[in-house]
């Protein structure tokens, strides 16, 4: 248990009734607050609404020779391949765009493994006896539901400031029944850890026991910074082409976060032969994805560049919110040794590990209190985080007078659960 700084429980008895008179008084004032989920707010939404305009005429729904309202181009546009190229430092035949949803495009990867095998192993993972799945956490609870839906043994590696423990990865991965790890390699949910160099470079260069071992690389925030500059990050699709393991890795990235939530564009970028594969049997399920979608957004972003300049606007909207976050952090909790907490750069999440034993207890608190935030144990594969610690805070959505009393109830909550427990013990 982490030591309070409080000199003995008379004293903390008394700081206890006060904070619980605070808590009665925010409870009483019927909040009904919501940081569940990393949701870009109605100003970042209003920001890009004039896209909905970009194509206003049936002509400039063609392009390169191809009418973006009919069926082909299962992979995408040529157009919108070679913008997602430029946008990871890839080459436009190793992308395949599909449509909204970048989990979707995972989802399917792991499937086609379950039912039909991947390129280097034509053999489907259902006919394995066992097959395991390593899930770096805190992490994030969607990747851990997807293969724990195929009914994987999920397999927690601790994170670490530069990313998954590498030394943990690369005994894990001799084991042939190890099918590949979820990455969150750039500002990571929930942390906002950037991968270090090394990190990356060990993920390359892994020589798994499996020969279909599979790195999930989902690059959701490759340009959601909001504090500096853009921050350029490896390509691990030629790093790993480069250690002769080219079909090892599957990227994705979405405009979930920089479009429309739920409407924007999403790609998977891997080896040519992971594509053709990929292509073959995702042929089966669609013809093809939404183009005018994908033109739009191409119309819209234009490229590089000019999608850097929005996501500094982006930026102008998110930067405020993280601020007052971390501030308020500092303020209610600094000294007392009852939580800790990363200050990101970008990405959507701030991660706070509560004193262990009382996340649950602190969100249980804030519901009461009228805010909703993403449940305790989210962050951890099957929902259960053994230390009872983790909690992740999404500021994006509210507005700024309703984050900061959100944070009051938070801030409230979590030093009432800590000092409850050392009452208690």
């Amino acid at each position: 248990m982490i030591a309070t700084s409080c000199k003995n429980k008379e004293e903390l008895q008394k700081n206890y009734e006060k904070m619980i008179q605070r808590y009665e008084a925010l409870k009483s004032e019927g909040l009904k607050l919501d940081m569940s989920r990393g949701k870009p707010s109605k100003l970042q939404l209003d920001l890009v609404s004039d896209m909905l305009g970009v194509l206003v005429d049936h002509a400039q729904c063609i392009v390169d020779g191809c009418d973006s309202r009919n069926y082909g181009e299962l992979a995408g546009l040529k157009c919108a391949r070679e913008y997602w190229a430029e946008l990871l430092g890839c080459k436009p035949s190793q992308t395949f765009v599909g449509g909204n949803a970048s989990l979707n495009l995972m989802y399917d990867v792991i499937s086609k493994a379950y039912t039909h095998g991947l390129t280097d192993s034509p053999r489907p993972w259902c006919r394995e006896e066992k097959v395991k799945f390593l899930c770096p956490a805190p992490g994030y609870d969607r990747h851990f539901r997807i293969t724990q839906s195929f009914g994987f043994e999920l397999i927690a590696v601790e994170m670490t400031p530069d990313g998954p423990d590498m030394d943990t990865v690369e005994r894990l991965v001799q084991d042939p029944a190890v099918k590949g790890i979820w990455c969150v390699p750039k500002y990571s949910n929930p942390q906002g850890y950037t991968y270090s160099e090394d990190t990356v470079n060990r993920f390359a260069n892994l020589k798994p026991a499996a020969p279909d071992f599979t790195i999930m690389w989902d690059n959701a925030y490759c340009i959601h910074e909001f504090v500096g500059e853009f921050e350029p990050f490896p390509d691990i699709i030629s790093l790993c082409e480069a250690a002769g393991r080219p079909n090892m890795v599957y990227e994705f990235a979405s405009t979930s976060k920089v479009t429309f939530p739920g409407a924007g564009i999403s790609v998977m970028a891997t080896s040519e032969a992971n594509i053709a594969y990929q292509t073959k049997l995702l042929g089966v399920q669609t013809i093809s994805y939404d183009k005018v979608n994908q033109l739009r957004h191409v119309r819209y972003l234009k490229d590089k560049a000019h999608t850097l300049e929005l996501m500094k606007k982006h930026a102008a909207i998110m930067a405020p919110k993280f601020e007052m976050v971390v501030r308020m952090l500092k303020e209610e909790l600094s000294g007392q040794n009852i939580a800790q907490w990363h200050t990101p750069k970008g990405g959507y999440f701030v991660c706070v590990a509560a004193m262990p034993g009382t996340a649950k207890r602190t969100l249980e608190l804030c519901k009461e209190a009228g805010v909703t935030m993403t449940e305790a144990g989210a962050t951890h594969p099957y929902g259960i985080d053994p230390q009872d610690s983790m909690i992740r805070i999404a500021p994006s959505l509210p507005p700024i007078a309703e984050l900061e009393k959100a944070m009051q109830v938070f801030c409230t909550c979590l030093q009432l659960a800590a000092w409850e427990k050392m009452l208690q013990d």
